[in-house]
Parts: structure tokens; C-alpha cells; sequence
């Protein structure tokens, strides 16, 4: 993160900038089509955007990627242990933890509901013990967690002129995490689980033991484009809420609209061919929608001002 960017956000202690920095580069390094969106942002909020997404990520860190050997209570132990000290440092406003003193210092300047996050850490939890989902309604509470609230974290850095864009902004979220699951559906696997409806994938005549032969059938693939057929649905009933954003803002949640919801055209692109090829919105598609929506965003800004940021000015943001 530029100093640029901490500055203008008015962040000054030096640990707190080194942990907004430490989240900057979890944002960069794991989430690249998120990270690119944020710099569309007014460079004073972006700073509080990588800060949750580094809680989001670390999180799952610990559920996926760190201390692979350890077993899965011993990870239920780890996240509880520092889901619980998260939720603590809330209480107290502040946090020692490299990671976790940037988002305590964003969820309070922004009064970001504490529910939010423990909605968050219950999904985390579930992924420890919960292998398939056998319906939608199943699948959502675990959807809202890990999706719906980091699109209700965001909604008060984004400056909602509405209270409905909250209900929008979960609709989004939600199309986004669907969206990976579509293409995720052999990563998942290889992790034993499966993160698309049984009872809709049964419709099809799917089910586990016909996804573990990683066959693209037609009986696979009809159930896929159904479930990209809800993610397609959900990007349209969203899109009402961007506008309801601060203007400095709505470029950026427009480009990682398309961009996200994107990887569901190009699962149809490949042919559904999710176990032998990673569908991928290419940097040049990236490029195509980051830079007209760049350009707009700095218009936006020298039109209405980057919006509120916690201690500053905000004309200068």
C-alpha cells in the first residue's frame, strides 16, 4: 500500500499502518480481481477494504492452506482460539494481532456491526465439519457467512444513500461466492467437499460418487449452467444497489460485479470442463473493464468528492 493511501485514509501510528499494510498484501497476493476492483476506490478507503479482506483471508488460511498437517479439530481449536481473541479485541478496541489491529481499527471507525463477523467465523467453522449441503436453503447459511456479510461489511465504507443497499449488496456477495463454487467444484473436491445443492444436483441425475469420477457428462454440465443460471440471477437482482452507492464507489463494486460473475460465463466458455481446465477471467478481460471504469471513477471523484474517510478531509481523499 502506497503511503499515499494511509495518509489519506488518516492513519498515522505506525503498527497500525504496518498491520493495514500486512492486509494489503494478504489482498494482493490471494485475491487479485478483488484487489484490482479496490483500487478504483478513493484512495483513503481503500486501506480499510484490504482490511477485511485480510480478515476474510487469514481465516480461511487457517481452515485450508496453514498447518495442513494439523487435524481438523486442532484447526477448529486454532480458528476458535483466534476467532475468539478477534471478537475480544473488539470489545476492548484494539488488537496486538498483525492482522486483526487493522480491523478492529476499520470496524470501528466505520461501526461495523460485530454480528457481521461472528456470522463470518461460524462459516469458517463449518467448513471443519460440514462436507455437502443438501439443499440451497442448507447452502445459504453457510453462503451467508462467508459471502453476504463481507458484502454488508463493506456497504458503510461505501457510503450507502439507502438503506436497501444492504439487501443488495448481500445478493452480490452471495452471486460471487456461487460463482467460485462453479468453478471450484475439483478443488473443493479434492478437499472432500462440495459446495453446490445435492437435492439440485440429484435433479440432474449428480450426485457425489458421479463428481469424484471428474467427468464432464452432459448430466454434469445441465447441472452446472443451472447453478450458473441462479449466479446470473442474483449479479441482475443486485445491480439496483450499486447506484445507490456513494458515486466515488460505484465503479468499483460495478467492476468486480463483472468480474466475479464473470468466471460463471467462462465455466459455460470451456464447456463446463471444470476438472480438467481453470476457468480464469484473463488479465486482458481484466484490463478491458478496469480501465474505463478507472477513468470513470476519477471522474466521479472530481465530480462529488471521494465521500467520507475517518479523519481527514474528505474533499482530499
Amino acid at each position: 500500500m502506497s503511503s499515499r493511501d494511509l495518509d489519506r485514509a488518516g492513519i498515522t501510528d505506525p503498527q497500525l499502518r504496518a498491520s493495514y499494510e500486512r492486509c494489503r498484501e494478504l489482498n494482493a497476493a490471494h485475491g487479485k480481481t478483488y484487489y484490482l476492483a479496490t483500487l478504483l476506490l478513493p484512495p483513503g478507503k481503500r486501506p480499510y477494504v484490504h482490511a477485511l479482506y485480510g480478515f476474510a483471508r487469514y481465516a480461511d488460511e487457517i481452515v485450508d492452506d496453514l498447518a495442513s498437517t494439523l487435524s481438523d479439530q486442532e484447526k477448529s481449536d486454532w480458528l476458535g482460539s483466534w476467532g475468539d481473541a478477534f471478537l475480544a479485541d473488539l470489545e476492548r478496541g484494539r488488537s496486538d494481532d498483525p492482522v486483526c489491529r487493522a480491523v478492529v481499527d476499520t470496524v470501528l471507525r466505520w461501526e461495523i456491526p460485530r454480528e457481521h463477523f461472528e456470522a463470518f467465523l461460524h462459516s469458517m467453522r463449518m467448513d471443519l465439519t460440514v462436507t455437502e449441503y443438501p439443499t440451497y436453503e442448507h447452502l445459504y447459511e453457510y453462503v451467508y457467512g462467508s459471502a453476504a456479510v463481507i458484502g454488508l461489511q463493506m456497504v458503510p465504507i461505501l457510503e450507502p444513500s439507502d438503506p436497501a443497499a444492504y439487501d443488495y449488496a448481500m445478493k452480490l456477495g452471495v452471486s460471487f461466492q456461487l460463482a467460485n463454487f462453479i468453478r471450484d467444484v475439483s478443488e473443493d473436491l479434492d478437499r472432500g467437499r462440495i459446495y453446490l445443492p445435492m437435492d439440485e444436483l440429484e435433479r440432474f441425475g449428480v450426485n457425489r460418487a458421479v463428481l469424484e469420477r471428474r467427468e464432464a457428462t452432459p448430466e454434469v454440465k445441465a447441472a452446472l449452467r443451472h447453478q450458473i443460471d441462479r449466479v446470473k440471477r442474483l449479479e441482475a437482482e443486485s445491480r439496483p444497489g450499486i447506484d445507490m452507492l456513494h458515486p466515488s464507489s460505484r465503479d468499483c463494486i460495478d467492476a468486480a460485479r463483472i468480474l466475479y460473475c464473470g468466471i460463471a460465463d467462462e465455466v459455460a466458455n470451456i464447456d463446463y470442463e471444470v476438472f480438467k481446465k481453470r476457468a480464469r477471467v484473463s488479465v486482458r478481460e481484466r484490463l478491458w473493464v478496469a480501465l474505463p471504469a478507472w477513468r470513470r471513477a476519477v471522474r466521479a471523484r472530481r465530480r462529488h468528492g471521494a465521500g467520507h474517510v475517518h479523519g481527514i478531509n474528505p474533499s482530499y481523499a
